[in-house]
């Protein structure tokens, strides 16, 4: 039994499925199933049921996976003990950033980082807020950049700007001519959404029925790239803030106005894990990623 073996099952477990936790964790599909088959016939017990659905749990699976997610977080506290203790910040920093943030935030990041803390290793995950959300809960990461619909973040959160949504489609459509779209226009539009459940798709729900406007949302999608690109097609809209189609938009590829009459206010939050004590590198990783996206936000 290896810890990379432990690991990934901790990942296939909160991600339910093969080829996500493949991705996340920049590996092989066939290398992470390999993965778990080991584990399995060391045990001798089937730790997933594979479902048309994905990957679920088995019962001995369940009752496994709290002993597996504390030796794997113990193993992670020494680590970074042992090298805190000699004065070198190094170890993994796991973040969670937004789509819309991403193209923007890491190459700063990655620079801002290795000028401080060179031996840092920065282990990044892209997503929207509900799954950051899940995987910060599970204490996968040690810190996510996320959306909060309204005025306010939640309670812990540090609120580091402010954004507005826009009516994003291929540049030249009609639609797109003025500077802003009121919400009722938006009725009719075929538009691509990420699926639900989710922050904006939740918050579309209650102003849709506040305001009798019926939403066409004709395509559910898991990506913000898959988003654009359907919008830059023509085919369809969808709904983002500026910061998420910027390059786009100076290629002639899209246009955007913003969303009034209601506007659709997205508080940028960093939320940090409750899991476990944050490393000093972690602690220098947040410190920086406050004051990179709020400098972000405010150049908006």
């Amino acid at each position: 039994m290896k810890l990379k073996q432990l690991d990934t099952f901790l990942r296939v477990a909160d991600m339910k499925s093969l080829s996500r936790a493949a991705l996340a964790s920049d590996m092989a599909q066939s290398l992470v199933s390999r993965q778990i088959a080991m584990l399995e016939a060391e045990w001798g017990r089937r730790l997933f049921d594979r479902t048309g659905r994905g990957m679920a749990l088995s019962d001995f699976g369940r009752r496994i996976y709290p002993e597996v997610q504390r030796v794997v977080e113990q193993v992670r506290q020494l680590d970074a003990a042992a090298t805190e203790a000699a004065g070198v910040l190094t170890g993994t920093v796991h973040v969670g950033v937004l789509p819309s943030l991403s193209r923007q935030l890491l190459p700063m990041l990655l620079a801002d980082v290795r000028e401080r803390a060179p031996a840092l290793h920065l282990h990044v995950m892209e997503g929207f807020s509900g799954t950051l959300d899940e995987q910060l809960a599970s204490g996968r990461l040690d810190m996510i950049v996320v959306n909060r619909y309204g005025s306010s973040a939640l309670r812990g959160e540090d609120v580091l700007g402010k954004v507005e949504t826009f009516l994003i489609g291929k540049t030249g459509r009609p639609e797109l001519q003025a500077r802003t779209v009121p919400f009722r226009a938006l009725g009719g539009l075929p538009l691509v959404l990420p699926a639900a459940p989710n922050g904006l798709r939740t918050t579309l729900d209650v102003l849709s029925r506040r305001h009798n406007v019926a939403l066409d949302i004709v395509m559910d999608v898991d990506t913000a790239t898959a988003m654009k690109d359907v919008a830059a097609s023509g085919h369809a809209f969808t709904l983002l803030p500026i910061t998420a189609v910027t390059q786009e938009i100076e290629l002639g590829l899209l246009s955007a106005c913003r969303v009034t009459s209601p506007g659709i206010r997205r508080t940028i939050a960093l939320s940090l894990t409750r899991q476990r004590p944050l490393s000093e590198g972690a602690r220098l990783v947040a410190s920086r990623v406050r004051v990179l996206v709020s400098g972000l936000l405010a150049d908006l």
